[in-house]
């Protein structure tokens, strides 16, 4: 048993000064301060306590995987130092978000085929610091995406961790890429010659005709067969939101826009947006801002997309920038991603929850994780 003394435990809707009480079946008890402490005692000297992250959308392992351009990195290795990065980040709950098809090359494909042989190995061996489970990043327009989909409907060792799916469409001229002139000037850094674009973008329209609604119809049903939660991604559009509402998807992820965030807000579907964005103070890709998103109420969970440290971080700068208040911001990156993945026994400081714990001091603002710990595991 582990007890933490002078805390400031991030309660949902408080913050308590006192002592949390916890061991590997979960936690026993959030109290105030008490005189004469019991168990193996451990002073945060007045951090705040936490619930761990949890993750719904992570792109780290493809960073690791390809740290620089033609430099592929050993997968297992790339898995192990992806997996530490979450870990020491206050991300315990990762959901490995592998994409079902390229289409800019093979480099996400292979990333996904080792991608699943290690999370599901790696998991069983029980050598990786936070619990990792599987989101499908379904790109519909890809012709290889249902038998990649396959592999994992197949695998006994992934069902049971298979809990979010995406539908995707990274088309020029819908979604975050609805400026094509920005999209050709980003293939143009990638090396590639005009006319290399034109065949590119071709092929890439003729593919979206022949692909996309089958390919959708094809996940939908799965998931609805199978229980799975199912968000859209990059939603532009009123039409879109209203479309993937009318099908049954309770999830946006990262709406590229004011319109569709308020829209799917209005059908009471749970609104993602990324937290690099709110680190940055804007996206990356010239779409609206989460920042607005968060003061307009509209965001149910932060996810890390590509920046697993960015997690936390957007959490400080939502109450850095008086946007909300510290228990609420928490709860974008906890109880809120947990809710949405169906998750029940983690996201809270509260008896019978699982110990998944992150102490974090805070240094000009800046929040800095000294310790975590994964089902009353310390593992940072």
């Amino acid at each position: 048993m582990t007890r933490l003394i002078n805390a400031r435990l991030v309660l949902p809707h408080a913050i308590l000064d006192g002592d949390l009480t916890f061991d590997d079946t979960g936690i026993i008890a959030p109290e105030a301060t008490t005189s004469d402490p019991a168990g193996d005692v451990l002073d945060c000297d007045g951090d705040f306590i936490i619930p761990g992250i949890i993750d719904l959308h992570t792109d780290n392992l493809e960073r690791q995987v390809l740290p620089r351009v033609n430099a592929r990195w050993p997968s297992r290795s790339a898995f192990i130092a992806h997996d530490a990065q979450c870990a020491v980040a206050g991300v315990t709950t990762v959901f490995d978000s592998l994409s079902l098809g390229d289409i800019n090359g093979r480099d996400r494909i292979q990333t996904f085929e080792d991608g699943i042989d290690d999370l599901a190995e790696l998991s069983a061996a029980g050598v990786l610091r936070a619990e990792h489970l599987l989101h499908l990043r379904c790109e519909l327009i890809a012709p290889e995406m249902q038998e990649l989909f396959e592999m994992v409907r197949d695998d006994e060792r992934l069902k049971p961790i298979l809990r979010l799916v995406s539908l995707m469409d990274h088309s020029p001229g819908v979604g975050q890429y609805a400026d094509i002139a920005r999209w050709r000037k980003g293939r143009l850094g990638d090396g590639l010659t005009e006319i290399e674009i034109d065949v590119s973008l071709e092929e890439i329209r003729a593919n979206r005709i022949e692909h996309l609604e089958k390919n959708r119809a094809y996940v939908q049903s799965f998931c609805r067969e199978n229980h799975v939660a199912l968000a859209s991604h990059d939603d532009r559009l009123e039409e879109e939101v209203n479309r993937n509402h009318a099908d049954g998807i309770s999830i946006a992820e990262f709406p590229v826009s004011m319109t569709a965030a308020r829209c799917a807000h209005a059908l009471n579907m749970d609104v993602i947006a990324g937290a690099p964005n709110i680190v940055r103070g804007g996206s990356h890709s010239g779409n609206v801002n989460a920042m607005d998103l968060i003061r307009a109420g509209l965001v149910t969970a932060l996810a890390s997309d590509y920046v697993p440290s960015a997690m936390l971080e957007a959490a400080f700068c939502c109450v850095n920038q008086k946007a909300l208040p510290l228990p609420d911001a928490i709860r974008l990156i906890t109880d809120g991603p947990a809710r949405i993945a169906g998750l029940t026994d983690r996201g809270r400081i509260e008896a019978g929850h699982r110990a998944d714990l992150v102490q974090v001091h805070v240094h000009d603002g800046l929040p800095i994780v000294r310790r975590v710990w994964v089902g009353g595991r310390r593992v940072v």
